[in-house]
Parts: structure tokens; C-alpha cells; sequence
């Protein structure tokens, strides 16, 4: 459980899903796929929705290339964390965010596995929450040309070794869009 004290509830995360980042992803369409289910049923049970997105210089605000992609609608209830670092957390409202709606679970989906997912999943972990990463939920480009293994090998040693994470009261998971249960 959670180290976070009077936190019960979960929220899903949904990282970086925007039309630059997701060009030439790894088992895109799957993966969006997958990430609309987990939309839909954190809906249907209720359960909070963040909505992360990246801008840096070759990503700016505003530009057609940093919005979320189409397939992915985001309702106005639904939080929108603006991030210019690696992990959601650092310098943003996401913390605060979180705090407010009680939260001390998250659930992890999105892009880039190399990058951004693995910085929030560890920056959660250290912050004290229980982090859930689905392994079929979350994506990344083809960077081998500058020495990373293929996507499916860093997606494949991402989903490995986060299911190994510990920490005193916290726990790491990594399971299938289809056992995700937000309604327990």
C-alpha cells in the first residue's frame, strides 16, 4: 500500500499520447487502442483521469505536433498536467493534483517507454505512491540508431523489471489492459 497517509484512491495516467510523439511508435495503433479502453473503464468506474503532455523546444505549445492525438479525447473534468521535464511530477501540479482527489495509486500508460514513462513510474515510486504500469499500454520509437535496443526489447526489459520494483509500503505492478480493474 501506498506510503502516502489518507491516499486511497487511483487515478489513471496518460503520458505524452501527442501527434509528434506518437509519429512512428512502436505497435501504435494496439497501444492507442489499449489506452482507449483504459479511458473507458476509468470513466465507467468513476476513477480520476490525468492527462500529461510534454512541450520543449521541439515540441511547442500550442503546435499541431504537441496536441493529443485525435483518437484520444479528453474530457474538461479531466486534469491537464503540462510537463516540460522527463517526469510528470517535476515542476508541475501533478503532485497537487493527486493530493486533492486523495490519490495514492497510479496507473501508467503512455509514451515514450524510455523516457517519460520510466522517469514518472520512478519519480511516483520515490514519491511514495503504488505505481501499475501496463505493459501493453505504453510505447516507443525505434531509437537503435543511436545505440538503444529495438522498441520491443525496451518496452519487453521495461515491463520485466518494473514488475521486480520494491520499497518499504510501496508497491510496482505491471499487468494487461485487460486486468486492469479500477472498480476494486
Amino acid at each position: 500500500m501506498t506510503t502516502l497517509p489518507h491516499r486511497n484512491k487511483t487515478a489513471l495516467v496518460v503520458i505524452d499520447v501527442q501527434n509528434d510523439v506518437m509519429v512512428d511508435a512502436y505497435q501504435r495503433a494496439p497501444v492507442v487502442a489499449n489506452i482507449q479502453s483504459l479511458v473507458g473503464a476509468a470513466r465507467n468506474a468513476g476513477t480520476q483521469i490525468l492527462w500529461v503532455q510534454h512541450n520543449d523546444d521541439g515540441l511547442p505549445q500550442g503546435s499541431e505536433a504537441w496536441k493529443y492525438i485525435p483518437e484520444l479525447v479528453r474530457l474538461e473534468s479531466e486534469p491537464l498536467v503540462h510537463k516540460s521535464f522527463g517526469d510528470s511530477f517535476e515542476g508541475t501540479d501533478l503532485e497537487d493534483i493527486l493530493a486533492s482527489g486523495r490519490v495514492g495509486t497510479l496507473v501508467v500508460a503512455g509514451a515514450q517507454t524510455d523516457a517519460c514513462i520510466r522517469s514518472t513510474i520512478h519519480g511516483a515510486f520515490t514519491r511514495g505512491y503504488d505505481v501499475t504500469l501496463v505493459s501493453d499500454a505504453h510505447t516507443t520509437s525505434d531509437n537503435s540508431e543511436w545505440g538503444a535496443p529495438p522498441p520491443e526489447q525496451v518496452i519487453a526489459h521495461t515491463n520485466l523489471y518494473w514488475q521486480h520494483q520494491d520499497a518499504p509500503g510501496r508497491t510496482a505492478a505491471v499487468v494487461t489492459t485487460r486486468d486492469v480493474d479500477f472498480t476494486s
